[in-house]
């Protein structure tokens, strides 16, 4: 059996290793970087050499690259139902927004539709001599940590994960039982996080300063997922001033209503939806900007959509409030701001006057839930660890090492291993 990392490794962004067994090839997700200019892509894999493709979720760093797949070859597409339409959706405004530089076209992402083999959690899927399942990964709704076996061995490889409850999510399942070979996300793998309900009501505190001091507060959220998780922490904390939500976010409500045996409490989330106000339009846009109110827009890192615009204005007054509530990439417009308080106004680079936070509302497990999940494993199972800075996958390593006992390896971009 071998691996090879074709992407994920030593930072965040396109995610993406070929696992090859004796007769079955399968890649584990295939993702892009996401930053300032043209995208980025994992290592070229020839698509006549996989005989199915998993996808853990929808987040463009785990599936940007996977129609790429698909351009002349129709071989399996493994993801449940739910994570196929939110990557139908991302993928979709990512043609739209960066068509220019991607070697893609719309029409590969409706062949990758006609290869979809759904799954659900704690179910099988067959290929060829190969078994797949999926556990409950609890990142964003229908995410799934893949378990495969393949040549009489066990490999997990888990994608993102968190194992804490969220307003929106259920958290991960990660009793994995015996496992062979364990491919890990590091994200936070050197860091605990703080505890959910202090962030949630610290937030809500927030919003409810700046608003009632004046101000507007942009919380740029990703689209799937966290801008909808901060719906629900304002509606349940009885957050008393509009909230509009904008963008590709509302389709993702939608989708989400028609699925909703993967968010945790479907009806709270169905009232917070009838709370929200939508924003329909560039008149509405233009008008809440001025407004005393809470925006909730995608991009979660300012790299595009409606955000962008909503932070160009926002930051010119310092009354007004931007909360960032999702992970910013290297190299990303949230990122700079966020370091540096400086943000592209009307073109140019400026300081922004608004003020600035940050709220851990991580969808990751932190250090302790990811030492958690490897103490519940069975066996004695070879260890990567990759998604997450260098710092983090690196060191990572040592302590499953230092703590378990376990070979466990950091690798590089390229890097292949026979097991």
């Amino acid at each position: 059996m071998r691996l090879k990392f074709l992407g994920g490794t030593r930072q965040v962004g396109k995610s993406g290793v070929l696992l090859s067994g004796e007769k079955t090839s399968l890649l584990l997700d295939y993702g892009v970087m996401l930053s300032r200019e043209e995208p980025g892509f994992p290592i070229h894999v020839q698509p006549k050499l996989v005989n199915g493709v998993i996808l853990t979720h929808a987040h463009l760093d785990h599936s940007g690259a996977i129609p790429l797949i698909y351009i002349d070859e129709s071989i399996p597409l493994v993801t449940t139902n739910l994570t196929f339409e939110l990557t139908e959706l991302l993928i979709e405004d990512f043609i739209n927004l960066s068509g220019f530089y991607l070697p893609y076209e719309y029409i590969d992402l409706l062949n990758t539709r006609k290869n979809l083999n759904p799954i659900s959690f704690n179910k099988k899927v067959n290929l060829k001599d190969a078994s797949i399942s999926f556990k409950e990964g609890g990142h964003l709704p229908g995410a799934g940590i893949a378990l495969i076996e393949i040549d009489g061995k066990r490999v997990v490889y888990t994608g993102d994960i968190n194992a804490r409850k969220t307003s929106l999510l259920r958290g991960a399942d990660i009793d994995l039982g015996e496992v062979d070979i364990l491919i890990t996300e590091s994200t936070y793998a050197l860091q605990e996080h703080p505890n959910r309900e202090k962030v949630e009501k610290s937030f809500v505190e927030y919003a409810r300063e700046i608003v009632e001091g004046g101000g507007t507060l942009l919380a740029p959220a990703f689209a799937v997922g966290r801008a909808q998780e901060i719906a629900m922490v304002l509606y349940k904390e009885k957050f008393n001033h509009d909230v509009y939500m904008d963008g590709m976010a509302l389709k993702t409500n939608e989708i989400l209503l028609r699925h909703g045996d993967y968010v945790r409490d479907i009806q709270l989330f169905a009232k917070t939806l009838n709370w929200l106000k939508r924003v329909e339009g560039w008149k509405d846009r233009k008008r809440i900007v001025k407004d005393r109110c809470v925006i909730i827009s995608p991009a979660g890192m300012l790299v595009g959509g409606a955000a962008a615009f909503y932070n160009e204005k926002i930051s010119e007054n310092p009354k007004n409030g931007i909360s960032f509530v999702s992970y910013q990439v290297k190299g990303t417009p949230g990122r700079q701001l966020l370091e540096s308080k400086i943000s592209l106004i009307n073109g140019k680079p400026q300081k922004v006057k608004a003020e600035v936070r940050n709220f851990n509302f991580s969808s990751h497990s932190g250090r302790s839930e990811l030492f958690d999940m490897i103490k519940r494993i069975k066996g004695s199972p070879k260890v990567f660890t990759m998604h997450g800075e260098e710092e983090n996958c690196v060191n990572f390593a040592k302590d499953i090492k230092e703590k378990f006992g376990l070979d466990a390896v950091a690798p590089k971009a390229g890097g292949e291993y026979e097991l």
